[in-house]
């Protein structure tokens, strides 16, 4: 389609009040604390961390080696708390999510 078509699809589409909204834009951010005692020194947390931000998904992680814990921003549409959990372990650090 050449790109005169194309934007007259789109004034088209927007003079019509069709509005496309990707699947991606009902995805929603969720947070969980994982408690991951095995953290044992300051460098622990560096580790936990970067396992965490390979997950697919997972949008921000704040892990502390004072209270044994990781928490987790994560987009649910992408991945879950199985599979954060599954990444820590990997890295050598089981955890389970706080109630």
């Amino acid at each position: 389609m050449s790109a005169l078509g194309s934007s007259k699809l789109f004034s088209c589409a927007v003079l019509s009040g069709v509005i496309l909204i990707s699947p991606a834009a009902y995805a929603d951010s969720k947070t969980v604390t994982l408690s991951v005692p095995g953290m044992y020194c300051e460098m622990c947390p560096a580790t936990v961390s970067k396992a965490l931000r390979k997950v697919d998904g997972v949008e921000k992680v704040a892990a502390s080696y004072e209270t044994k814990e990781a928490v987790v921003t994560f987009d649910d549409a992408k991945t879950s708390v199985a599979a954060l959990q599954k990444a820590t372990t990997n890295a050598g650090y089981p955890s389970t999510p706080k109630q």
